[in-house]
């Protein structure tokens, strides 16, 4: 059996599809029903593509319900089990905080420049009956960008085993979804970059199977007056977390490890309560350096 490894991009990231195979054609045909899966998803719930169904939510806010297939229903009945497990944390109207954010211009934002955008948050108010739903208030917003890239990568891996693939990993940007063991039973080893050289690794993860998900205040972030602010916001304040360098959370999906890296960065210094609770495996990295981890 020999390796292919298929690079390309989406959703702002570098991303690469390995798996074992006999045929080459075969299986570069494999791999590109898988890149078309994760195509298909980024066009569906794309914030940036205005014939996407997140657009068609946000643009209706205020005026009209909006109906939605039973997947995109599937994955708003998701968003609301983590909204309310982590205690409003996991919030997907937070997006719209992004507007009083500038990170290219790497400057704080005012408290009357943030206060409009806090008040357009709020997952509880938003409604949902029957196979619609509905944004009470113009200019709020949904946003699956917290883990449309995490199922991207679920959706992907069911292709691949749908079409026979025992030996193989998506990776999307660092979310790893892995299908099978390398060829001979070993696990493929996956290493966790450091979150303050991009460079340099922390640690190497074996994975046999199940998904593997950071979160970390690297990926958007600007330096001001001595302090790091990055692009998970708190979504009562407005304000970027800052206790955690990263999470990397080993799960079942991984939907359910990005998810869970998220709401542990979201919870500062409670993540790490909030991580042993989960009963996961994880690697954390807290604001100054010290490693936490469940082996």
């Amino acid at each position: 059996m020999n390796i292919l490894r298929f690079g390309f991009e989406a959703m702002s990231s570098g991303c690469e599809i390995v798996m074992a195979y006999e045929n080459k054609k075969s299986g570069e045909a494999i791999a590109e029903l898988a890149v078309h899966e994760i195509a298909r998803i980024e066009m569906k719930y794309s914030r940036y593509l205005p014939q996407s169904i997140v657009s068609k939510i946000n643009a209706a806010a205020g005026i009209e319900r909006v109906e939605c297939d039973e997947e995109t229903l599937t994955l708003l009945r998701y968003a609301d089990a983590f909204y309310r497990s982590s205690g409003g944390l996991f919030d997907i109207t937070s997006g719209v905080l992004r507007k009083a954010w500038d990170f290219k211009k790497a400057s704080v934002p005012e408290a009357d420049v943030l206060a409009p955008f806090l008040g357009l948050v709020g997952w509880e108010y938003v409604e949902r009956q029957d196979k619609t739903v509905y944004l009470p208030v113009t200019g709020m917003q949904v946003d699956f960008g917290g883990f449309g890239k995490e199922y991207a990568a679920d959706c992907s891996a069911a292709v691949l085993l749908n079409h026979g693939v025992r030996s193989g990993y998506v990776n999307l940007g660092g979310d790893i979804r892995v299908v099978g063991p390398r060829p001979d039973g070993s696990p493929w080893v996956i290493g966790i970059q450091d979150p303050r050289n991009e460079k340099q690794t922390i640690a190497s993860i074996p994975l046999y199977s199940g998904a593997l998900a950071t979160s970390g205040d690297y990926e958007r972030y600007f330096e001001s007056d001595g302090q790091r602010y990055c692009h998970i916001l708190n979504p009562g304040t407005g304000m970027p977390v800052n206790f955690w360098q990263s999470v990397t959370i080993l799960a079942a999906t991984t939907l359910l490890a990005g998810s869970r890296s998220t709401i542990a960065m979201l919870k500062e210094e409670d993540g790490l309560h909030y991580l042993s609770q989960t009963g996961m495996k994880y690697l954390a990295v807290d604001s100054k350096g010290a490693i936490h981890h469940r082996n």
